[in-house]
């Protein structure tokens, strides 16, 4: 019998649309959209559906939103196929906002829950830092070493520090405007292949957003937290969480901490894992997993006919 893992998709792989044709075509999944509607007081699945692209893009918007068009998925999966989480996923994880995802799809948070803690999340990420002060690039090409070395070299310009180790030579790294900045000029240097800034409005899991760590910090504290049907990889330790209090700690920890998601990818694999099928908007997971694992069988579901094909392999 094929090992799955779950993974659920972080900020990036929105586009307007998303999840239009599955709220059309299934009761399941429009249930799940007018869920967060109501819990976040207004009409967020117009902006999913309808846009504009910058609205959708906004980090309060665009974490709510994936985060429920991954559920809607997930919620198609099991009324209309009949799909056991339990029984069928050995490990559910996400990348930074997905690891909500991943909680909520193990029943440890609920919708309504997630849609307002990722609404919160990213209104504080968004506050944390004053516009322009801070920055994100990614270096493409580099060993986890070399990264390292690059960020020690431009920390005197300012604060440099990994966010993301999405593997296959992808590093996304965090920090100070002037310090990322010398950072991308050091790659350049080392004859890295590529360093590029990021088009985002803030300077994520590094430790400039300490603020909006600390207004998690008392979100969670109040959040009914379950412990979760299936095992989730936490994005902090890179590694299996069931215990409630620990997933409120590595939830917190993660605003300002590095998604370790290679280390996620490679556990799973050594824990047994076989196949990743990738649940909500776009393939940007199942592109990385490709890179950190070239066995693994990867699929993506976010679309009636993904559905549809995914069932049959059922």
């Amino acid at each position: 019998m094929t090992v799955y893992a779950f993974v659920f998709p972080g900020q990036g792989s929105q586009s307007v649309g998303m999840g239009a044709d599955l709220a059309a075509a299934f009761p399941a999944a429009r249930a799940v959209f007018e869920e967060v509607d109501e819990a976040l007081g207004e009409k967020l699945s117009k902006v999913i559906f309808e846009g504009p692209a910058e609205t959708l893009t906004a980090t309060d918007n665009a974490q709510p939103a994936l985060m429920a068009v991954s559920m809607a998925v997930l919620r198609v999966l099991e009324t209309e196929g009949g799909l056991d989480l339990k029984k069928k996923a050995t490990f559910l994880a996400g990348h930074s906002l997905g690891e909500y995802a991943a909680l909520a799809a193990g029943r440890s948070l609920n919708i309504a829950e997630t849609a307002r803690l990722l609404r919160l999340r990213g209104q504080a990420m968004q506050k944390a830092v004053p516009a322009g002060e801070g920055a994100m690039a990614a270096i493409i090409g580099a060993t986890p070493e070399q990264v390292r070395e690059i960020c020690k070299a431009a920390s005197n310009d300012g604060i440099v520090e990994i966010a993301n180790d999405n593997g296959g030579g992808q590093t996304v790294i965090s920090g100070q405007t002037d310090g990322i900045e010398k950072a991308i000029l050091i790659a350049k240097e080392m004859k890295i292949k590529r360093a590029l800034k990021l088009p985002v409005s803030a300077p994520f899991h590094c430790s400039m957003m300490r603020p909006a760590q600390e207004t998690m910090a008392e979100a969670l504290a109040k959040a009914p937290v379950m412990p979760p049907v299936v095992p989730v990889i936490a994005n902090v330790t890179a590694e299996q969480e069931t215990d409630t209090q620990t997933i409120r700690t590595n939830l917190i920890n993660q605003v300002t901490g590095q998604v370790r998601w290679r280390e996620s990818v490679e556990n799973m694999v050594s824990a047994g894992v076989e196949s990743f099928i990738e649940i909500g908007a776009g393939k940007v997971l199942s592109g990385l997993i490709r890179r950190i694992s070239s066995e693994s069988s990867v699929l993506s579901v976010g679309t009636p006919a993904d559905i549809e094909n995914f069932l049959k392999t059922l």
